[in-house]
């Protein structure tokens, strides 16, 4: 079987997506069978032999993947009973010799095998996304004490506003990564385990209890290494809706860095400039922003699939949906998978920016001081009056020279037009939101 997707139309996500592959996501499906198996060990309903065999002849007792199977032919098979864990199980109980195998898949709807599987590999993903953007955010926050006080354009709709400093703007960058990372690190990821139809009747039936079928949804959430549900989630599927929210959050956070850097670094602006690749096939004078480039592909494409995943949750009828819960398998791992590429990325971006500082105070210096025309305008109505203040900017944007339009006001004699004129002295808070950052870290 030819594979359909080797990463050639998603190059943000190369090099960065093994941990949400086929064959690892298989991997993970074997591992909560034998999560299974173990917590009915560890309960006492099936004998530690029989654990031990299971483990044993899946590899699971050994580091690294567990016993190997054919990800194409189980894909393949797939399609007669509509997901791949009902041609695993007989595989993987063809494996084990002895008896131990009727503990495999015991009790257990396939739902509940993948559920946790993919809990379990998007938990591994997530905490990958949060240490890259992690490294993103240090390194913004570094770029920001350096920068505290150099001065910059703050450019609304486009246009030349206010002055600001290149530390708030990175401090702003920073401060968006840490709240996705926060939100990433709220993300809770449940096993599942409830039967048939989510009553978990037929581990109450296997158990013999109501309170030892219990027991064994917590001993099977401690054997898969994630958090023990309240309830079945079939089809209350907020595990996966919050995650993807979270995900579409840190993308959407690396993408907001990626499309500053991306206008920064156009050649009529030269505020910043990646520190690595961005070659052209055709023009050699060019130095591209490859990276910012491709997270911002990532970001245009996350909200998309976070939306997805929210349609099939709504649309999980009845105690097993009919499509909704297929939907998200793809969804959820692209998202996974974009959330891996981009932070990756914004880490490597982060940690190579330049920064041109005399190239942003020229930017600044463009307009000949009317970026403090708002603070002309607080100081010098009250003395002369709306009307004449924008009188006063209108003739400088026309060509005038704003100071000595300023210093011809008779009003102006008693004002330090010097100081009033010094983009450095309105800038606000600019200097100690920097300092704030720092001091929350």
């Amino acid at each position: 079987m030819t594979a359909i997707d080797e990463g050639l139309l998603s190059p943000v996500s190369v090099g960065h997506d093994d941990l949400v592959s086929d064959r690892f996501f298989l991997n993970e499906l074997i591992r909560a069978e034998g999560a299974l198996v173990s917590a009915y060990a560890s309960i006492g309903t099936a004998p530690r032999e029989a654990e031990a065999e299971v483990a044993h002849a899946l590899d699971l007792d050994e580091k690294g993947a567990p016993i190997a199977f054919d990800v194409a032919e189980i894909a393949a098979a797939a399609a007669g009973g509509g997901n791949p864990v009902i041609p695993m199980v007989p595989r993987l109980k063809e494996a084990v010799p002895t008896d131990a195998r009727v503990w495999i898949h015991r009790g257990a709807t396939s739902q509940d095998i993948w559920d946790t599987a993919i809990m379990a590999t998007a938990q591994r993903a997530t905490a990958q996304v949060r240490s890259s953007l992690g490294i993103a955010a240090h390194s913004l926050r570094q770029l920001a004490v350096t920068h505290r006080d150099d001065l910059a354009v703050a450019r609304t709709l486009t246009q030349h506003a206010v002055p600001t400093t290149i530390g708030l703007r990175a401090a702003t960058w920073a401060r968006g990564l840490d709240r996705a990372v926060a939100r990433l690190e709220a993300q809770t990821f449940p096993a599942q385990l409830g039967g048939a139809g989510g009553t978990l009747a037929s581990f109450v039936e296997i158990t013999g209890s109501v309170d030892a079928a219990q027991r064994l949804v917590a001993a099977y959430a401690g054997r898969a290494g994630l958090t023990t549900p309240d309830a079945p989630w079939h089809v209350t599927r907020w595990p996966v809706t919050e995650l993807g929210d979270a995900l579409v959050q840190a993308v959407d956070a690396a993408g907001k860095l990626a499309t500053d850097v991306a206008t920064l670094s156009r050649t009529e602006i030269g505020e910043v400039a990646e520190g690595t690749g961005g070659g052209s096939s055709a023009m050699p004078q060019k130095q591209n922003p490859a990276e910012a480039v491709l997270i911002r592909s990532a970001a245009l494409r996350a909200p998309q699939l976070g939306a997805t995943l929210h349609l099939a949750a709504a649309l999980a009828g009845d105690e097993r949906p009919d499509g909704a819960w297929h939907a998200e398998w793809q969804t959820l791992r692209e998202l996974l998978r974009l959330a891996l590429g981009a932070s990756r990325h914004a880490s490597s971006l982060a940690a190579h920016l330049r920064v041109d500082a005399d190239a942003a105070r020229r930017n600044l210096d463009l307009t000949g001081g009317l970026v403090l025309s708002e603070r002309l305008s607080l100081v010098l109505a009250p003395l002369i009056g709306k009307e004449r203040v924008t009188a006063l900017v209108r003739d400088a944007a026309a060509g005038g020279d704003l100071a000595a339009l300023v210093r011809a006001l008779p009003e102006a004699s008693a004002l330090d037009v010097d100081a009033l004129l010094d983009a450095s002295g309105y800038t606000g808070l600019a200097g100690p939101l920097v300092d704030t950052l720092q001091e929350k870290r």
